[in-house]
C-alpha cells in the first residue's frame, strides 16, 4: 500500500501510513524532521542508532515539522527557495537577496517562518475541533431538542383543543337534554288539562242524554206515577254546558350567537409578541463544560487537561496486573464503576460486579449476549439493556432495579453513558434496520441517528457502542462490518473497515487523546485509530498474550482494560507516556 501525503488524504478517510524506508511496508508511527521521513517503530531504532543520523530529530508523527515543498526560484532556476523576504513578504531564493528589487531588505528562513505559520493553524485546528465544531453540534442538538419541544406543545395545544370541543359538545347535549325534559313535562302538564276538559265535556253530554231521556218519558207515560210526576212538575232547568279555556302553548326563543361567539367558548390559540431569545453560545474558556464548574470540577478538568498535553502513544505496550472475575466463563463486556467496581459480562447473558480484589458483589441474569449491553452512569447507577422484553432497566447504588426506559417496537443492544453531559446512547435494531437512539439523564428521547445525507442507512446491527472526547458516537457494527462514527448531530464522518483483510469489529472504546481503539475478531487483534478514522498501529497481538480480545475500556489512569472470549481473566495494559 502507498504512504499518502497528508494533502492528498481527504480529513474523513481512513488511511494507512507506511514506514518511508524502502522495503519496510510496517506502520508508521515516528518522524524524522532532518530528513523528512516517516518511520516505524524499528526504523526509528536503527535510525538512531545509525551515526549518520543518530543526533537527528526523531519524534511521534504527530508533532512532526512540516516539510517545505521543493520549489525552484523562477529568476535563478539552479536555486531553491529557502527564505522570505520580511519587506515584500514572498519567498525568494539566496540569489534574490542581492538582486535590486530586494535591496535592503531584510530576509528570514522560509522553514521557520513555515513552521510557526503551522503551529498556528495546529492550534486553529484544535480550537476548531475542541471549540468552534463541539459548540456548534451542540447548538444543532439544542435545535432538535426544541423541533422535539415544538412539536409536543403544538401536539398538546391540539389535545387541548380537542378536549375543548367535546367539553363543549357534553355541555350543548346536557343544555338541549335539560330543554327537551322541560318541553316534555310541558307539554304533560297542557295535555293533562286538556284530558280533564275533555272529561269534563264527556260527563256533561252523558248529563244531557240522561235529561232526554226523562223528557221522552214525561212525553209518553205508561203509569200514574210518571202521569202525575209530568203533571206537577215545574219549569226545568238544564245545567249550563261546563267553561273550558283554550291551551297556551311555549314559545322557543332560538339562541343569538355567530362564529366568534362559539370560538369563545372553545378558546383561541394566539401568538405572542414576545421577541424570541437568542441561544447562548458558551464562550470558549467554558465551552468543554455543560454547566457551570464547581471548584473540584475545575481542578479535575485542569488536571485532565494537563494529562492530554503531556501524554503521547508509548512505543510499546506493557501489562499492569490482571483480574479474574468470578462467576463470568468469558468478558464480552467491562463496564468501570466508582470506587474500584467494576461490571463485568459474558455471551451466556451473566452480568457480574466485582471488586478488584475478585470478590463477587452481584449477579444478574439478562438477555445480553455479546454487546456492550451495560453502562455506568455519572450518578454510578449501571443501566442495563432488555433485548428481549425491549426495556432499559437502571440499578441503584442501594441495589434496587428498576425498569428505566421502554424502547418500544426496538430492541435495545448497546448503551454507553456520556462522560461529556450524562446523555445515553443506546444502540438498537428490529428485524430489518437498526439506529442510535440520544436518551437524556432522565430518560427522555432527544435524538435518533439512522441515515447519512444520501438516506442510506448507517447501522444493520450496532452491538458495541462510546462517544469520543468531541462527541463523536463511535459504534461497532458487526453486519456492517464497520466502526461507523458520526458527529454529535448524527452526520456521518467516516466508516473504518479494516485493514487488508477481513474485519469484525466487536468492542470499541476511545481515549483522552481522542484515540479509537476497537477489537477484530477476524485477526485477533485491538486496532488502534485517531480521531479521524486514521489507522496508527495493531495496539494488541498474540505476541502480548491477547488470543481473542472481545472487550475494551480506558480507566481514570488512562489504562487499557481488555477482556477476551477464551478466558474470564481482564488484563489491564498500560500503552500512554
Amino acid at each position: 500500500m502507498m504512504a499518502l501525503s497528508e494533502s492528498q488524504i481527504p480529513p474523513d478517510a481512513q488511511h494507512y501510513l507506511v514506514c518511508g524506508t524502502e522495503d519496510c511496508e510496517k506502520n508508521c508511527q515516528f518522524y524524522c524532521n532532518d530528513c523528512h521521513q516517516p518511520l516505524c517503530e524499528q526504523c526509528r531504532d536503527e535510525h538512531q542508532k545509525n551515526k549518520k543520523t543518530k543526533n537527528h530529530e526523531v519524534v511521534p508523527y504527530k508533532l512532526r515539522k512540516r516539510p517545505l515543498p521543493v520549489v525552484k526560484c523562477k529568476i535563478h532556476p539552479t536555486k531553491e527557495i529557502d527564505l522570505l523576504c520580511g519587506e515584500c513578504q514572498i519567498p525568494v531564493c539566496s540569489k534574490c537577496t542581492g538582486t535590486k528589487e530586494h535591496l535592503g531588505h531584510w530576509f528570514t528562513n522560509l522553514e521557520i517562518v513555515f513552521a510557526e505559520k503551522v503551529s498556528i493553524y495546529n492550534k486553529e485546528i484544535a480550537n476548531i475541533r475542541s471549540y468552534f465544531e463541539p459548540v456548534s453540534q451542540d447548538m444543532k442538538i439544542e435545535i432538535a431538542g426544541d423541533v422535539t419541544e415544538i412539536k409536543k406543545i403544538m401536539e398538546g395545544i391540539r389535545t387541548a383543543m380537542k378536549a375543548e370541543a367535546e367539553s363543549v359538545k357534553r355541555m350543548v347535549d346536557a343544555v338541549t337534554s335539560d330543554n327537551i325534559e322541560q318541553v316534555n313535562k310541558i307539554e304533560q302538564s297542557l295535555l293533562q288539562t286538556l284530558n280533564g276538559q275533555n272529561q269534563e265535556i264527556d260527563d256533561y253530554i252523558n248529563y244531557l242524554n240522561d235529561l232526554i231521556k226523562t223528557y221522552y218519558g214525561y212525553l209518553s207515560p205508561s203509569n200514574i206515577e210518571q202521569l202525575t210526576y209530568a203533571i206537577k212538575s215545574e219549569n226545568l232547568v238544564i245545567t249550563p254546558i261546563p267553561e273550558t279555556s283554550k291551551p297556551v302553548p311555549p314559545v322557543f326563543t332560538a339562541g343569538q350567537y355567530g362564529k366568534e361567539d362559539v370560538a369563545k367558548l372553545l378558546g383561541r390559540i394566539t401568538v405572542t409578541n414576545a421577541k424570541p431569545e437568542n441561544r447562548k453560545i458558551k464562550p470558549m474558556e467554558t465551552a468543554s463544560t455543560q454547566l457551570k464548574p464547581t471548584g473540584k470540577q475545575r481542578k479535575q478538568d485542569r488536571e485532565k487537561s494537563d494529562v492530554k498535553q503531556t501524554l503521547s502513544l508509548s512505543s510499546s505496550v506493557t501489562k499492569v496486573r490482571e483480574y479474574t472475575v468470578p462467576g463470568v466463563d468469558n468478558v464480552y463486556h467491562i463496564s468501570l464503576g466508582k470506587s474500584g467496581r467494576l461490571w463485568v459480562s459474558d455471551c451466556f447473558g451473566n452480568l457480574v460486579q466485582t471488586d478488584l480484589q475478585g470478590n463477587q458483589l452481584q449477579k444478574i441474569q439478562t438477555s445480553g449476549r455479546d454487546e456492550s449491553y451495560h453502562t455506568v452512569t455519572q450518578d454510578g447507577d449501571l443501566i442495563y439493556t432488555d433485548k428481549l422484553n425491549k426495556v432499559i432497566h437502571r440499578i441503584t447504588p442501594d441495589n434496587t432495579i428498576t425498569e428505566f426506559i421502554k424502547t418500544g417496537d426496538w430492541k435495545p443492544l448497546s448503551i454507553h453513558s456520556s462522560h461529556i453531559n450524562g446523555d445515553i446512547l443506546v444502540g438498537m435494531k428490529t428485524d430489518k434496520e437498526g439506529k442510535v437512539t440520544r436518551y437524556n439523564k432522565t430518560g427522555t428521547e432527544i435524538q435518533n441517528i439512522q441515515r447519512d445525507n444520501k438516506g442510506q442507512e448507517l447501522y444493520e446491527l450496532p452491538h458495541y457502542i462510546t462517544e469520543n472526547i468531541n462527541g463523536d458516537v463511535c459504534v461497532s457494527d458487526w453486519s456492517k462490518p464497520a466502526v461507523v462514527v458520526v458527529d454529535k448531530s448524527g452526520q456521518h464522518r467516516f466508516s473504518y473497515t479494516g485493514q487488508r483483510s477481513k474485519f469484525k469489529p466487536y468492542g470499541i472504546c476511545t481515549d483522552v487523546l481522542g484515540h479509537i481503539m476497537v477489537c477484530d475478531f477476524k485477526s485477533k487483534t485491538v486496532h488502534l485509530l485517531d480521531q479521524d478514522g486514521q489507522f496508527l498501529s495493531l495496539l494488541l497481538t498474540e505476541q502480548l498474550g491477547v488470543y481473542g480480545p472481545r472487550s475494551v475500556c480506558v480507566d481514570d489512569e488512562n489504562n487499557l482494560w481488555v477482556g477476551q472470549c477464551n478466558t474470564n481473566t481482564v488484563t489491564v495494559y498500560k500503552y500512554l507516556q
